[in-house]
């Protein structure tokens, strides 16, 4: 711009401009904003109880001791499927044998490939041999009473079928039917006889279960008795507890954080320098904290469902029926859904290609989708799982029961930490080094448990990009 045009600009201005006038304002500004920041209704909506001291302690009525249900497979150099034979204690009779003898019994599977729709086993057929699932999904069914056909269950990697019925050399009870390619891993029942006959020990075990079949109760019984009339002799009994109750240690997120006290000092107008900083580091702690509470392999929720609450989904995207069965496996008071954002939505996209839409329930000040009267609430704590070239992924949806008094799920805290700003939370300043850098040392103690199985159940595997066309 010339000189001759700025004076011709000059003149023409009337009043000050804003650029100038920008020199003697003061900004109006926000605190940091953080992306990574989530409403985290996990921890807003659990209650929670406050330790005296750092463990929990679950006390339980006795019962049977039960593992995740599933034998793993593996595949080895050759490009074959292999049981893992330790997983094999999964089956009642072969819990206390002798690994040696697991191992023969591992290397005896056999495998072979079935397409979609092929039956694995049909039923009132022998049950000659014992079926484990390696890669794949399948479906268990059965004739109803009526004459109906039912879908019992929805079997996928590591299922097997039936141990029952393969130690009484019984027919099967119901048949198996792939739905989509399958791998499976299957064992005569000979070669089972063939060690019995030689290990004294696994015969007194195939005995037993052969008398006893599976607990129907998986807690020791009390004698009742009941309906009687006269002056019978009652029952005697007591009520027996576990020996080793499972306890939880309250575990810890921790972080130290550094700020220069040139900084504190002459940059704290108008928003405090430090406490924006512990802010933002308190938010991440606290995300932090709902995934751990979610997916640590020892105390997280998903890894603490046992096998009999477990749900796969019968299509794949997450249908009503399914979310009814949840409901058929938590249904002592449930308290609430908890879900990814896109497993939710794929939810809604089910509902309305079925005119079934969910109602709408307000709570923490938002509008949720409900399935019978039961919130959905969002976390993207729930993983979804699947690459950059394939479908957006799965995801699981957890429902459970919540409370002390209820027997659900508690979330875990201390009653009170030295230099505590929030519940179970503390920030600690750590003095100032040489370097004239202020430290704050960060910490936050949590946990979670699950206080009786029935208090939580998760579907499983469920497939979000699910999309119908309407038109």
């Amino acid at each position: 711009m010339t000189t001759e045009t700025v004076q011709q600009s000059q003149q023409s201005r009337q009043s000050l401009s804003t650029s100038a006038a920008r020199n003697l304002a003061t900004t109006t500004k926000t605190a940091p904003q953080m992306l990574g920041i989530t409403p985290r209704y996990l921890l807003r909506a659990l209650p929670w109880v406050d330790l005296e001291a750092g463990v929990y302690r679950v006390n339980r009525r006795r019962g049977f001791i039960l593992g995740d249900g599933l034998i793993s497979t593996y595949v080895d150099g050759d490009g074959a499927s292999r049981v893992i034979a330790e997983d094999l204690r999964e089956l009642p009779f072969l819990s206390q044998v002798d690994s040696p003898l697991l191992t023969a019994l591992a290397n005896a599977f056999v495998e072979r490939e079935v397409a979609p729709g092929e039956l694995i086993v049909d039923a009132d057929a022998p049950a000659e041999q014992l079926h484990i699932i390696a890669f794949g999904r399948a479906e268990k069914r059965a004739t109803e009473e009526y004459g109906s056909d039912a879908l019992l269950a929805v079997l996928g990697d590591g299922d097997f079928f039936d141990a029952t019925a393969w130690v009484a050399g019984t027919p099967m009870p119901y048949r198996v039917q792939a739905v989509s390619a399958c791998t499976v891993l299957s064992l005569d029942r000979r070669m089972l006889a063939e060690l019995a006959d030689r290990e004294p020990s696994l015969r007194s075990h195939l005995d037993a279960f052969s008398n006893d079949g599976q607990p129907a109760d998986r807690e020791h019984p009390i004698d009742l008795t009941s309906g009687h009339s006269g002056e019978p002799y009652l029952p005697e009994t007591f009520v027996d507890y576990e020996e080793a109750p499972r306890e939880y240690e309250l575990s810890v997120a921790q972080t130290v954080l550094k700020v220069h006290t040139r900084v504190s000092d002459v940059y704290n107008s108008s928003i405090d320098q430090v406490q924006a900083q512990l802010r933002l580091t308190t938010e991440a702690l606290r995300e932090r904290q709902e995934w751990e509470m979610l997916n640590h392999p020892e105390y997280g929720l998903l890894n603490n469902v046992v096998p009999s609450q477990r749900v796969r989904t019968r299509k794949g995207a997450p249908t009503p029926d399914d979310m009814d069965e949840l409901l058929a496996r938590v249904w002592k008071q449930p308290a609430f859904f908890l879900a990814h954002p896109r497993a939710i939505a794929a939810f809604g996209r089910e509902c309305t290609r079925r005119g079934v839409p969910p109602q709408i329930v307000d709570l923490f000040g938002s509008p949720f989708l409900t399935w019978r009267g039961v919130p959905l609430l969002p976390s993207d704590k729930l993983d979804l799982k699947g690459s950059a070239s394939s479908a957006p992924g799965t995801t699981n949806i957890l429902l459970m029961r919540v409370g002390e008094d209820r027997q659900g799920v508690v979330g875990l805290r201390p009653s009170k930490v030295p230099d505590e700003v929030e519940p179970g939370l503390s920030v600690r300043a750590m003095g100032v080094d040489r370097q004239a850098i202020t430290s704050y040392l960060v910490t936050s103690y949590f946990s979670a448990a699950a206080l009786v199985d029935d208090a939580i159940a998760v579907l499983q595997n469920v497939e979000v990009s699910n999309y119908h066309d309407y038109s």
